[in-house]
């Protein structure tokens, strides 16, 4: 088991807590007020980050001399009486597989390592304007195919609360990192659950927003995306407490025009009438469930019920279709576009996945795609149907325990275990396009264990809200790795 000192001091009006300890939302307060100064917050992090990232190997790219730098052109800027944004020198760490100019955007691929990025990603642009000091870029598998964290350029990154079990994937590094109290927000991506895994592996909260809420683009790229693999995948902020999220969401959210998916949505919805109606999902009969897992999921709903939420259980739409949809028409067209290119530079672990992920799927042909593609409008339907009498969806994150490292190289069977049955409910929300917040409400096992909110669409700030209450009554789940 990793273990994490907190003798280093800090300045906080609030309680004598080490910097990096602090929320965002907190040092991004006390650095206005000049309470403490961004390189002093900056230097705390750098510090975290060579103590605990080489137990865990989260972060892959140090940008500590250039986050030093900005941290103290922050603080001149601040002296000058200039405006300033809401993250203004906050260090934030980035996922390797977006574009941070000058910097390569290897995607955890050996072919990669040279791919030096022309400028920035939206998500990048958007955390430099709001102020924030990048500090380092976080692991991810190969092509962030794979829901472990391994690959052979930058290795295997390990979970903070126990280093045998996943700090699950894409945005593996991401999730770790924070856990492990480097940085105060990472941004990770989500095109199958890869904000939304690694957030539960390692006890942290984090949102999926709705397709086309945070703009996404990488000047590095020779070529567009597929078209459902654009509408399905998500970028967004992990972090510690849900007041977090909920700030690195509004500020990854502005508008970029490089992204002509992007909408001008309101990051707050109309308030509603009465009661607010939770479904609380029936899980399906042929899954395999652990009961710890599940009993957690039900005492986040007593918290919700609690706080004034009427939960109800409730049958979620064809689940089942739902995830089948998903899985046929992301491995069809990354078998007809991708697939190829993919095999050619990537290791023979990456190989041994994707075959079983392929054997989940069918290849689609011109009809099925087309059929499959107006499919998915015929489920939104539904469940925006059923999202207007239920405004929320509690569901599990996973239905079993966080399995062990590297989890997805134990065969087919694995794979089919941990994909189709493990995160069915996480997965199917990509193909809907809704939004989903994950909160950790406690430990099975020794081990996090978080719950999945899906709202409607654009009602990110209906998940944040139910997450929050959830949090209120669970704890900050990291202050308990900490005290280890």
């Amino acid at each position: 088991m990793l273990k994490f000192s907190t003798s280093q001091a800090g300045r906080r009006n609030v309680a004598k807590t080490p910097i990096w300890q602090w929320s965002a939302t907190e040092t991004a307060a006390a650095i206005k007020t000049r309470k403490v100064t961004s390189e002093e917050v900056v230097s705390a992090h750098v510090d975290r980050m060579h103590e605990a990232n080489a137990a865990i190997n989260a972060v892959v790219v140090d940008l500590s001399k250039d986050a030093m730098k900005a941290a103290k052109a922050a603080d001149r800027a601040l002296a000058k009486g200039n405006d300033i944004g809401p993250l203004h020198g906050v260090p934030v760490t980035i996922k390797i597989n977006i574009d941070v100019e000058g910097q390569a955007n290897s995607n955890g691929v050996v072919a990669f390592k040279d791919n030096i990025a022309p400028g920035d990603s939206p998500v990048t642009s958007n955390l430099k304007k709001a102020g924030a000091v990048i500090i380092g870029l976080t692991n991810t598998p190969e092509f962030s195919l794979r829901v472990c964290t391994d690959n052979p350029l930058h290795g295997l990154t390990l979970n903070p609360w126990d280093p045998a079990v996943t700090c699950g994937g894409s945005s593996g590094g991401a999730g770790a990192s924070i856990a492990a109290g480097i940085g105060t927000i990472a941004h990770g991506n989500d095109i199958g659950g890869s904000l939304r895994w690694p957030a539960q592996c390692n006890g942290v909260a984090t949102i999926k927003p709705t397709q086309g809420r945070v703009p996404a683009f990488n000047p590095s790229a020779t070529a567009e995306r597929p078209l459902m693999a654009q509408f399905m995948s998500s970028q967004g902020p992990i972090a510690r407490e849900v007041r977090d999220v909920r700030l690195g969401l509004e500020v990854m959210a502005q508008r970029d025009p490089r992204d002509p998916w992007w909408v001008p949505a309101p990051l707050k919805g109309p308030k509603l009438k009465g009661t607010i109606n939770v479904a609380l999902a029936k899980i399906p009969d042929d899954m395999n469930t652990d009961p710890g897992v599940i009993s957690l999921l039900r005492k986040a709903a007593d918290y919700l019920a609690d706080a004034g939420y009427r939960v109800s259980e409730v049958e979620l739409p064809d689940l089942n279709g739902v995830w089948q949809l998903w899985c046929d028409l992301i491995m069809t067209e990354l078998q007809v576009l991708q697939e190829e290119q993919m095999r050619a530079v990537t290791s023979a672990d990456f190989n041994q996945t994707l075959d079983a992920v392929l054997a989940l799927s069918t290849r689609l042909d011109q009809a099925g795609y087309i059929k499959a593609i107006s499919d998915r409008s015929r489920h939104i339907r539904n469940w925006m149907t059923l999202l207007e009498d239920y405004p929320l969806l509690l569901t599990p994150t996973t239905v079993r325990a966080t399995p062990e490292v590297n989890a997805d190289l134990g065969g087919h069977k694995s794979v089919k275990e941990l994909l189709r049955n493990d995160l069915r409910f996480i997965s199917s929300m990509n193909v809907l396009g809704l939004p989903a917040a994950v909160v950790p409400v406690g430990l099975h096992k020794g081990l996090p264990v978080g719950v999945q909110i899906v709202g409607s669409r654009y009602r990110e700030d209906l998940c944040l809200d139910a997450a929050a209450a959830i949090e209120k009554r669970a704890g900050i789940l990291v202050r308990k790795l900490w005290e280890r």
